[in-house]
């Protein structure tokens, strides 16, 4: 197979068959056409001809290059990939990748709002909303399902309309994987929603089933979202990423400091790991520490 058709037909599995969101699969051709730029510049020109070695190459001049750890990991799991499917497929005799080693990627624990900073925001979108404006009443609807049900940002954007159930005060999302679950969401965020759906209309230029609208009418966009939510997150003090999933891991956080059952979460979250669920209470201990520490006279 020729390199030019390797990624293509890769990402196209990926989405057709393995269910990879849009998202992941963009991140898989952004490094593997850039694996493959790499392989032609050595003389490979078919999938063959993409062995060990090349792997070994390319991994060490993107760790050259200054690459973060967990940046090299993403690499190193998505030719990885690579190499299982262009063995099972027949587009290579084995599978070069199966001995590929990556970095250990860096650990750090996601940022946590408090309850104040998150009653802050949700309080001046309120006050932007009781204007009347669509936009400002949507904004606050969004916010408020991202904290009610910790939902990544994707799956916000992509609900329709009939994917909300405001009497069961649940809301079914298709997640990692196209896996579907149905998660709740509490008494704050059924009143945004009512208030948008009402409002809705104003934003509303051609028929669709979209839950959420942008400016133009059409479904609302995760770069949109990611804007909306760095934007509120701007002054808010701490450290970290400030897109959506800092909304992802207060709400996953504030369930456990409240005392909720780590299974439940790890449901409510979508993760098939428990183990991936288990790095918020990490973030729980983490504040129960500075709590002692600023608190406690023996500390």
């Amino acid at each position: 197979m020729q390199l030019e058709r390797v990624v293509d037909e890769f990402a196209l599995y990926l989405s057709a068959e393995r269910g990879f969101s849009a998202n992941t699969v963009r991140s898989y051709r952004s490094d593997l056409g850039q694996l493959m730029a790499f392989a032609a510049e050595t003389g490979v020109e078919t999938a063959e001809g993409i062995d060990l070695e090349v792997l070994r190459g390319w991994l060490w001049a993107s760790s050259t290059a200054g690459l973060a750890k967990s940046t090299l990991a993403r690499r190193a799991a998505a030719a990885r990939a690579l190499g299982l499917w262009l063995a099972r497929t027949g587009a290579a005799p084995t599978d070069a990748a199966a001995r590929l080693r990556s970095p250990r990627a860096d650990s750090h624990l996601p940022r946590v709002l408090t309850r104040l900073q998150i009653d802050g925001i949700l309080e001046a979108l309120a006050a932007r909303a009781s204007t009347g404006d669509a936009a400002s009443i949507r904004d606050l609807a969004v916010i408020e399902l991202l904290y009610a049900s910790a939902l990544r940002v994707s799956e916000v954007t992509g609900l329709d309309v009939r994917d909300v159930d405001l009497g069961r005060l649940t809301v079914r999302v298709t997640g990692k994987g196209s896996k579907e679950r149905v998660v709740p969401f509490g008494i704050p965020a059924k009143r945004a929603i009512e208030a948008w759906l009402e409002a809705r209309g104003d934003l509303l230029h051609e028929p669709t089933t979209a839950l959420f609208l942008g400016a133009r009418g059409g479904r609302l966009g995760t770069r949109a979202a990611y804007q909306l939510v760095a934007g509120l997150l701007a002054d808010v003090p701490g450290t970290g990423p400030s897109g959506p999933h800092a909304l992802r891991h207060t709400a996953a956080t504030h369930l456990l400091d409240g005392g909720a059952d780590l299974r439940a979460v790890q449901e409510l979250l979508g993760h098939a790991s428990l183990g991936t669920t288990q790095i918020y209470t990490h973030v729980s201990n983490e504040r129960l520490r500075e709590s002692y520490t600023m608190a406690h006279p023996r500390a």
